[in-house]
C-alpha cells in the first residue's frame, strides 16, 4: 500500500482541542482538522471552497507517530469578547460580531502551545479519492498559502521532507527513515528530549496497527471538519498506541 509521510516541526505547536471559556488548550499531537488544514493550504483551498475542502476531507484517512510531544507552554494575555445576549442565539463568531449594539468585553485568556515537538504524519488515500498522493507531495513542497503548526503564529521549524513510499503495513510506514533535523538521529533524541516511548494515533479500523504485549486504546475526538466559515466540527473515533523503544 502506498502512504505518504512527512515530519513535522517548530520552535511552537498549538493543536486545538476543544476550548471553554477563556482557555485554548492544546493536544499533543496534530488531529485531523489540522492535518487537513495544512493539506488544503498546501494545495491553495480556501476556507470559502467548501465543495473542494469535503473532497479532500472524503480522499483520505492519516495517522501520527508522536517522536517528542514537546514542552508545554501557556501564554496568558487578554482578549475582547462580545457580551452575552440571552436573547439571540449565534451560530459562529461573526453572527455574534454583526449583532446591532453588540459591546466588547476584556477577559483572561490562555494559550497553551508545544514546543519543540516532532510528529510523523502518514497519509493514504480512500477509494473516493479525488487526489493522489504524489499531488499531495507536490503541494506540500511547493504550498500554495503559508503553512503553518497549528496557529498563524507557529510557522514550520524544518522542511516537511515528504515523500510516497511502498509499506506493508501502516506501522512499517510510519517507523520509516526520517531525515535527521540535527546531524544524527542520536542528536535528536538527545536534544528534543525524546521520551523511551513512541505513541501513534490513527483512524479508521484500530486492527490497523497491533503490537504484541501493548493494548490499542480508543476515544472520540471532536476534530472532524464540517462547515468551516462556521467553524463546526463533528466527532470520530482515534486509536492510540504506545510502544517502547530503546535510545
Amino acid at each position: 500500500m502506498q502512504y505518504l509521510v512527512f515530519r513535522l516541526y517548530g520552535a511552537m505547536a498549538s493543536w486545538g482541542e476543544a476550548a471553554v471559556g477563556g482557555d485554548r488548550p492544546s493536544a499533543t499531537h496534530p488531529g485531523r482538522s489540522a492535518i487537513l488544514g495544512l493539506l488544503a493550504a498546501a494545495l491553495g483551498i480556501k476556507r470559502t471552497e467548501q465543495a473542494k475542502l469535503n473532497e479532500l476531507y472524503q480522499s483520505m484517512q492519516f495517522a501520527v507517530k508522536e517522536y517528542s510531544a514537546g514542552v508545554l507552554v501557556r501564554d496568558y494575555h487578554t482578549v475582547q469578547v462580545p457580551s452575552t445576549d440571552k436573547k439571540r442565539v449565534h451560530r459562529h463568531r461573526k453572527s455574534e460580531l454583526a449583532a446591532p449594539g453588540y459591546k466588547l468585553n476584556t477577559v483572561l485568556s490562555s494559550r497553551d502551545y508545544r514546543d519543540d515537538g516532532v510528529w510523523l504524519v502518514a497519509i493514504w488515500l480512500t477509494d473516493s479519492a479525488t487526489v493522489t498522493l504524489p499531488e499531495l507531495a507536490d503541494a506540500l513542497l511547493k504550498p500554495r498559502f503559508t503553512l503553518y503548526l497549528g496557529r498563524k503564529s507557529c510557522p514550520l521549524a524544518a522542511p516537511l521532507n515528504p515523500r510516497v513510499l511502498d509499506a506493508d503495513c501502516l506501522q512499517q510506514a510510519l517507523d520509516s527513515d526520517v531525515l535527521p533535523l540535527l546531524g544524527s538521529t542520536e542528536q535528536d533524541s538527545i536534544w528534543l528530549r525524546y521520551p523511551r516511548q513512541s505513541v501513534y494515533y490513527w483512524q479508521g479500523a484500530s486492527e490497523l496497527m497491533q503490537v504484541s504485549g501493548a493494548t490499542v486504546q480508543s476515544r472520540q475526538l471532536w476534530d472532524e471538519p464540517g462547515d468551516r466559515i462556521k467553524w463546526q466540527f463533528s466527532s470520530r473515533i482515534e486509536h492510540q498506541l504506545t510502544v517502547s523503544r530503546e535510545r
